[in-house]
């Protein structure tokens, strides 16, 4: 099913977009703008965007989406890998029709952002990685066994909040596995020469303190590891480092993130112009 506004203001368009065997909830403004795609958080919603959005206005083209099983409405898949999700971008930006988009990503978005513009140089305009996507070695068994029994902690109350969209729609043990293999994904040895590989103009958005399941000053160490990054690639530099932690950041600071967007997109401008 699909939602199209008549209005020539809010050209909105709503609706599902097959992929795979499963089908994902889309959201597309419209209009002749420059089109940005955002990335969610690992089990979070398009909502969490609606800040930024509404701060970088209509001259912009903004697409969003629910990953698989995540939101009220995108369905369930037997793929819930990162893989997975990098098709889903591709097929979601296929389905509207964009050829060329600038990439936004929050936390496990942020990877999959990254990923995306290393592949895809000459689609890309640029990718904003807000406060993920930092190459650091964290996972260890230990880490994995803390991973596993948190989600499992936790596994009594989301299924109350899935009808409200706020919860996956993922057992326990596979949100685990999404996470593990985030830890792999995110080790040194590979994230590493991903970031290396980036052409396009990157900007990091990152956040302070603590987030979730993190103790002590985990975050801020892995954070550490963007300064590498930047020295390595000319390509891609810190926007901002804010006060907002991990989870809030969106919601707190998303004028940081509208400003790394305006950044990225001058900076594609002076290269396209050289």
């Amino acid at each position: 099913m699909t939602k199209n506004s008549n209005s020539s203001t809010n050209p909105i368009w709503t609706g599902m977009v097959a992929v795979d065997d499963t089908a994902l909830a889309v959201t597309d403004t419209g209009g002749s703008g420059i089109a940005v795609i955002y990335c969610n958080g690992q089990f979070a919603t398009q909502g969490y965007w609606k800040r930024v959005i509404a701060e970088l206005g209509s001259n912009f083209r903004h697409i969003t989406f629910d990953e698989r099983a995540r939101g009220k409405k995108s369905q369930p898949s037997g793929d819930y890998s990162f893989e997975a999700c990098l098709r889903d971008v591709d097929a979601v930006l296929a389905a509207r029709g964009v050829e060329r988009a600038l990439v936004v990503g929050w936390s496990y978005g942020a990877f999959v952002a990254a990923h995306w513009a290393a592949r895809n140089p000459e689609r890309a305009l640029g990718a904003v990685l807000v406060d993920g996507a930092q190459p650091f070695d964290w996972l260890d068994e230990a880490m994995e066994q803390r991973i596993r029994k948190l989600f499992k902690r936790l596994s009594w109350i989301t299924p109350l909040l899935r009808p409200t969209g706020l919860t996956p729609r993922l057992s326990a043990v596979q949100q685990a596995d999404c996470n593990i293999e985030l830890g792999k994904i995110s080790l040194e040895r590979n994230l590493g020469p991903v970031l290396d590989s980036i052409t396009v103009p990157t900007r990091y958005v990152l956040a302070s303190g603590t987030s979730f399941g993190s103790h002590g000053d985990e975050q801020e160490r892995i954070r550490a590891g963007v300064d590498a990054v930047c020295e390595r690639n000319d390509s891609i530099s810190i926007s901002a480092k804010v006060a907002s932690n991990h989870d809030h950041i969106l919601r707190k600071d998303f004028r940081a993130v509208v400003d790394a967007v305006q950044e990225t997109l001058a900076a594609q401008e002076v290269s396209s112009a050289k």
